[in-house]
């Protein structure tokens, strides 16, 4: 599958360097100490639970980048469902790298396994619906590529990926600065003198603040913790104008009748911090 335009070769080169500085720093002692140099070995990625898989091509490229010389033999690819007891597949090469790789190579993976198997589970929810699931900024310091990207492998769609991709006025903001319509213009100011071309999305409470948002020109309403009723009412005022964004306690079984409110997206910061691990294992292999 086609990665999200942020995922880039330069991005995720950085995030194994410091995960790699971070888990072996000088050395793997326990391995260094015990398994010869030139001893080649086989191991397999063993699915203990069924899920959606993710993390495959995730795993190559830290195999590769710690040493080039590791192979993989895949048989089940990002996105794709496995069940307990299948292999996703087979690395084969120094002992000492696979060793040394093992653990965050599980890490990734056994985390966005989890979180695009839950997206997945969400995502199907919405079948039949113009509704996008969108997931946001709530996941775990210097692990967000990973987990926003097992989002996309899921199914589901990546809000902005930080701070410096979109403008999003939420209530802090607001309150802080004192309207809707000074900040949103305020925004749009700041957009110009930038020269770069941010959507600008604003947090609304109530109908009130839904109005004020239409009239000052924003991109993309959210409502945020609304009923379903005001919900609804708040779909219809804005009447595609611009985009509508549900948030906020969004839980599973509330997705079929949030996007029956005609949303064009609901977000949920549940897809990335609330997904169990899926129990993954790398073996020993004949």
């Amino acid at each position: 599958m086609k990665k999200p335009s942020y995922i880039t070769k330069d991005a995720l080169k950085t995030f194994i360097k410091n995960a790699l500085e971070e888990d072996i720093r000088e050395g793997d002692h326990s391995t260094l100490a015990t398994i010869p140099k030139d001893l080649q070995q086989k191991a397999k990625l063993l699915v203990k639970e069924n899920c959606i898989l993710a993390g495959v091509e995730m795993a190559e490229m830290i195999f590769k980048q710690f040493d080039k010389n590791l192979k993989m033999e895949v048989f089940i690819k990002d996105g794709e469902s496995a069940k307990a007891g299948d292999i996703a597949f087979y690395v084969t090469g120094s002992a000492r790298s696979i060793l040394s790789t093992e653990r965050l190579v599980l890490n990734c993976m056994q985390r966005m396994s989890g979180i695009a198997t839950l997206t997945h589970d969400w995502d199907s929810r919405l079948l039949g619906t113009k509704t996008k699931l969108l997931d946001t900024r709530k996941t775990t310091p210097n692990f967000r590529i990973c987990e926003k990207w097992a989002v996309a492998i899921g199914g589901g769609t990546n809000h902005r990926y930080g701070l410096y991709d979109m403008i999003m006025l939420k209530d802090n903001h607001i309150d802080y600065n004192g309207s809707i319509t000074n900040a949103v213009k305020m925004a749009k100011d700041y957009i110009k003198t930038l020269k770069k071309p941010l959507k600008i999305e604003v947090e609304t409470r109530d109908l009130a603040e839904v109005e004020e948002a239409i009239k000052s020109g924003a991109d993309r309403i959210m409502l945020d913790n609304m009923d379903l009723q005001t919900m609804q009412k708040a779909v219809k005022l804005i009447n595609g104008k611009c985009e509508t964004e549900a948030s906020g306690g969004v839980t599973r079984d509330m997705l079929q009748k949030i996007a029956q409110t005609g949303v064009d997206f609901i977000s949920a910061g549940a897809l990335t911090h609330s997904a169990d691990n899926i129990d993954l294992s790398l073996k020993a292999a004949n």
